[in-house]
């Protein structure tokens, strides 16, 4: 039987990172603070993308008072697709996809039906800040609503599967797709009851899941495997991870982006206190990686490059 002082031993060289450590060492140590409401709210991470290049999902409107859900209605009339979401929303709370009509009502990714009163309540809920960071009033985006690549279709129930990237001073430092699950209703957050896949950065291949704490190699739902899959686009993706460094000048970030089948890559938001259950999708821990690029830190040999960035993560972050 392995006793708790050799759990430890072997947790530690992995390299695996707590949520003090990470707060301490990384996020207070290498965010300041008047950057943080640009990632925290999704305009302002919507509009620093578009003048940076770099692809978002089309904005088809911003909600701000309360008089302007009545309008929202006639300004999306035309949309039978879209996603509304709280600018200031954390976890996937509160966000509506909607992929359909029937009449009057809207019918969500679940395929359940919301009449006009039930959509202008959630709205309205969004707006008081009942799903937002801190309960802040806030304000609302509609969207274009992703269709996911194909590559998928086996390995996610319902819901579109979203790409985090660990980005630390720009160099792409740990990966993993969250794939929606019955549990999760369709959604990718990992606390809902999502899988976390590992990617290797080197190859962009999947490696390996985890499910709750339950480490899995085919979905629940779809009896798919989920070992060996060939994320798309690879490098492009590792570009936007390394590119988010210049967007919103924080060190550490998680970036979180999707596939679309028509339109690649888009970024869906970035995070500055990204959680670490990438790391028990990967087996791997962070801190290691960490330590390698302060390395270059130290020795003023950090680049300026976003290419030379991805091209060091390639080198030396392999999921083994």
């Amino acid at each position: 039987m392995i006793g708790l002082f050799e759990v430890a031993r072997r947790l530690r060289a992995k390299g695996l990172m707590g949520i003090g450590q990470r707060n301490a060492e990384f996020v207070l140590a290498y965010n300041q603070r008047r950057f943080y409401p640009r990632v925290d709210d999704k305009l302002i991470t919507k509009t620093l993308a578009l003048k940076a290049e770099l692809p978002v999902p089309e904005l088809y409107a911003v909600v701000r008072e309360e008089h302007e859900i009545e309008e929202l209605h006639e300004k999306i009339k035309d949309r039978e697709q879209f996603v509304v979401k709280p600018a200031h929303g954390s976890g996937g709370d509160g966000i509506l996809v909607i992929t359909g009509r029937r009449g009057d009502k809207y019918r969500r990714s679940n395929g359940s039906f919301m009449n006009r009163d039930e959509f202008d309540h959630h709205l309205s809920n969004m707006l008081s800040g009942l799903f937002s960071l801190g309960g802040q009033p806030d304000h609302i985006l509609v969207e274009y609503c992703v269709q996911f690549d194909p590559i998928f279709e086996n390995v996610s129930y319902k819901g579109v599967p979203d790409i985090r990237i660990i980005s630390f001073l720009g160099y792409p430092a740990m990966a993993m797709i969250r794939l929606p699950t019955r549990l999760s209703d369709g959604k990718a957050n990992l606390h809902q009851g999502a899988i976390g896949v590992g990617i290797d950065i080197p190859t962009g291949l999947t490696r390996r899941g985890v499910w709750g704490t339950e480490i899995i190699k085919e979905h629940p739902d779809t009896e798919s495997s989920i070992v060996g899959l060939q994320i798309p686009r690879w490098d492009d993706l590792l570009m936007i991870g390394a590119k988010a460094f210049e967007l919103c000048e924080l060190g550490y970030v998680g970036v979180d982006i999707v596939l679309d089948k028509q339109l690649g890559p888009l970024i869906l938001e970035l995070n500055a206190r990204p959680g670490l259950a990438i790391q028990m999708a990967n087996g791997n821990g962070l801190l290691n990686r960490l330590r390698k690029i302060q390395e270059l830190e130290q020795a003023k040999q950090l680049s300026k490059d976003p290419a030379e960035r991805v091209a060091f993560s390639k080198a030396h972050f392999p999921t083994l």
